[in-house]
């Protein structure tokens, strides 16, 4: 449940049901690289009812530039297909598990 993507075809997750949560990084941002673990973490903890999509911003300009990135990490949560939240910069796995749990 934790992809790294390779093409726009991995983006199809959105229309499944269930939570799915893109995260927007680049090897050379440090806050991305301390992300990266809490979301593995995350993935992990709940592997029943979440996917999580990495979207290297340098390899995939075109689907950051779609969905308005300007600053990274940044973090888009979808349930069911549709945005739910969003935030930019590190947070706590405790503050992205509770934003998980609000949405179950």
């Amino acid at each position: 449940n934790l992809i790294e993507l390779e093409g726009k075809e991995t983006l199809s997750v959105l229309n499944e049901k269930g939570i799915v949560l893109i995260d927007f990084h680049a090897p050379w941002c440090g806050p991305c690289r301390n992300l990266s673990p809490i979301l593995n973490e995350l993935a992990s903890d709940n592997s029943d009812n979440l996917k999580i999509i990495k979207i290297d911003v340098d390899d995939n300009s075109e689907i950051a530039r779609e969905y308005g990135i300007r600053s990274i990490p940044s973090v888009i949560i979808f349930k069911d297909g549709v945005e739910v939240d969003k935030f930019i910069g590190l947070k706590t796995k405790t503050e992205i598990q509770n934003i998980i749990n609000s949405l179950n």
